[in-house]
């Protein structure tokens, strides 16, 4: 959406009426609520906060935030975050040590005791669903759910909207401690990059229809084999390639009934997804395409780099990328031709079915209990819970990486002295929104002095009718007690480990997939703990829908 005067929310047009009525020695027009300063027993001074419009106090506060940096600029010099706290009247302490040493910084933080107030785009890594419970649990981080109407009116909206937010960040004790980034774009609905097709060789090879089933994608592959796609005369082909099966894993495993790797949701069970009829059909199929050479002899041994020079040399015929053209090479205008893999159907699965994402990252803003203002802080996040504060936020203020050409209709261009080729890098000196996971709706925007390119909308085709509308999320974002998590994470490390190395054993034909050699293989599991790792899911899983009934 393009920011324009006409369509401006109703929260900034009361921001720009609130500054111009206090420049105007005029009462401001708001409803104020007192922060309290809860949280920290040390706050003697009260602080007004206005529930609407801006700024959120009339007298200058100044808190502490931490968040992981990358180097391109420091916060406070960056024009995004200096405008946002003229606009506020809410300054901060910034402390942000590199991204690779974020983690351990805040973990310090926490074993020490002297934590900032704000904890900046923390997870879902770092500030991840055990340490919410964990220092929430320990009074380190501030329940949130009782300012949220109040105080957070914008993503209290979105909860209100979709109710599957609220599920998923309430911990097992009822607090909810972190907010999430949302996303909603053109490609948020994807697990991972997708898998592709080589559109020259289905010309080549006159294919007009994409395979529907298990037996058709077979067939396909068998053609890229043996009919010289590629055109030069030799049988050089590679059907199918992949790296260890981390990226062609996750979206064929839903042609036999599996949404996705480990725990699953499947008819309100959790189940093991490795420990299934439905993994053991999968691994007979890719068995099945190995020893026919149709799959990569080399995806259990090749490194990132190999793939990509087959890619690059017109010998692959389906893979895993973000987008086809980073392994084959091409432009943007002729990755157009490569169909994106849609779902399969099998004798496990008769209808498509394909994994979706949530949108929902969890952990990406928290106050803990040294923060003096609390509802001041969650005044001043909120507003990039809308689609014009995600576009402050995502672009900056005018005058930097862009300038209206037309403000009235809405029309930005980029600024002319900034070099095309840096910036992407040129924004992440002047917004913190720039290669980590920020608090607030992301959403896809409008091209800045132009439209959508024909590969955008591509893509975008190609997601809705290719995996959104065969969509399932793999397993709702649970939170589980800290004895829960300390018993999961000790069996699943074991688990992997195990399911990895059979899963190539049993693809190479290294280990015969017979009935025999499958039982020992799910006895192992069981003995691994399979069983008692489904039932502690299946308890997070009923709290989470409980949640859900209860609001």
């Amino acid at each position: 959406m393009i920011l324009t005067k006409k369509t401006l929310a109703p929260i900034l047009l009361g921001s720009l009426l609130t500054l111009a009525a206090c420049g105007n020695g005029e009462e401001a027009d708001t409803e104020n609520g007192t922060d309290t300063g809860a949280g920290n027993e040390g706050t003697t001074e009260s602080v007004e906060v206005a529930t609407e419009g801006f700024p959120i106090v009339e007298e200058t506060i100044t808190l502490s935030l931490m968040a992981p940096g990358l180097g391109l600029s420091e916060w406070e010099d960056m024009p995004t975050l200096q405008e946002y706290s003229e606009l506020t009247n809410i300054e901060f302490e910034y402390t942000t040590p590199p991204q690779s040493d974020f983690a351990t910084r805040l973990n310090l933080a926490f074993a020490s005791q002297e934590l900032p107030d704000i904890i900046y785009a923390g997870g879902p890594n770092t500030l991840n669903a055990s340490a919410e419970v964990d220092y929430g649990s320990q009074g380190l981080l501030l329940p949130l759910e009782d300012m949220l109407e109040e105080y957070a009116p914008n993503f209290y909206a979105l909860m209100e909207e979709n109710p599957e937010i609220r599920q998923s960040i309430t911990t097992t004790d009822g607090h909810i401690y972190a907010l999430p980034s949302i996303v909603r774009g053109d490609t948020s609905s994807w697990i991972m990059g997708p898998v592709w097709y080589n559109g020259a060789w289905l010309d080549a090879l006159g294919v007009e229809e994409l395979p529907q089933t298990t037996e058709e994608f077979y067939e396909l592959m068998v053609r890229f084999r043996d009919e010289d796609p590629n055109g030069n005369g030799q049988q050089d082909e590679i059907p199918i390639s992949d790296i260890n099966m981390n990226g062609l894993r996750g979206w064929m495993m839903p042609a036999f009934g599996i949404k996705g790797w480990g725990i699953e949701e499947h008819n309100g069970e959790a189940r093991y997804t490795f420990a299934t009829e439905n993994f053991r059909g999968y691994l007979e199929f890719m068995n099945r395409l190995y020893s026919e050479g149709l799959l990569d002899q080399e995806t259990f041994s090749q490194s990132t780099e190999q793939k990509q020079a087959k890619g690059e040399n017109n010998q692959i015929g389906v893979f895993q990328d973000w987008f086809s053209y980073f392994t084959t090479g091409r432009s943007e205008e002729e990755a157009i031709n490569d169909p994106m893999y849609g779902p399969l159907t099998s004798e496990y699965q008769e209808t498509p079915l394909m994994p979706i994402d949530s949108g929902i990252k969890r952990g990406t803003f928290a106050l803990t209990s040294e923060n003096p203002h609390p509802e001041a802080s969650l005044r001043w996040i909120d507003y990039f819970y809308t689609e014009e504060g995600y576009e402050f936020i995502n672009l900056g203020p005018e005058g930097y990486l862009w300038e209206w050409e037309d403000e009235e209709g809405g029309t930005r261009v980029f600024n002319e002295e900034i070099d095309p080729d840096s910036r992407e890098e040129y924004r992440g000196s002047i917004t913190p929104a720039y290669g980590i996971t920020i608090p607030g709706l992301s959403i896809e925007l409008d091209p800045i002095g132009g439209e959508r390119s024909a590969f955008s909308d591509f893509l975008l085709e190609e997601t809705q009718e290719k995996i959104e509308a065969h969509g399932e999320v793999i397993f709702p974002q649970v939170y589980l007690t800290p004895e829960e998590q300390e018993e999961v994470t000790d069996i699943k490390s074991e688990l992997e480990t195990y399911v990895v190395e059979n899963e190539a054993a049993f693809i190479t034909g290294n280990i015969e997939l017979n009935d025999d050699n499958w039982n020992d293989y799910i006895s192992t599991l069981e003995n691994l703990g399979v069983r008692r790792f489904e039932e502690i899911h299946q308890d997070a899983y009923d709290r989470w829908v409980e949640a859900g009934e209860n609001n």
